[in-house]
């Protein structure tokens, strides 16, 4: 069974940093573009960042360019999003997901993705 588990949210001041994680199971992450993406209240999801399946390659919002890295430990089958810089604007449910068929690319359509995890809560406040 597919299983994504996100973790690592929480508030931060203005400026700080975090990393969240999303543990995946019933399947390996190396196959299938894994994607971040986030939730305020209010608003719709929105793409953050994704990762490709195989090589890797990233793609990032452009309110996410030059503050946050998405990266995979294909060892402990686990994704990352690590945030830096973080603004009050970032406050939000921050979800992973993943493609339903093996070895996509990877976008910030939440459309392309069939596997959600339950979220992790980000605030970042002083």
């Amino acid at each position: 069974q597919v299983q994504l588990v996100e973790s690592g949210g929480g508030l931060v001041q203005p400026g700080g940093s975090l990393r969240l994680s999303c543990a995946a199971s019933g399947f390996t992450v190396d196959y299938f573009a894994i994607g971040w993406f986030r939730q305020a209240p209010g608003e719709e999801r929105e793409g953050v960042a994704c990762i490709s399946s195989g090589d890797g390659s990233t793609y990032y919002a452009d309110s996410a360019k030059g503050r946050f890295s998405i990266s995979r430990d294909n060892a402990k089958n686990t994704v990352y999003l690590q945030m830096n810089s973080l603004k009050p604007e970032d406050t939000a449910v921050y979800y992973c997901a993943a493609e339903g068929t093996a070895w996509g690319v990877g976008s910030l359509d939440l459309y392309q993705y069939d596997h959600w995890g339950q979220g992790t809560q980000v605030t970042v406040s002083s």
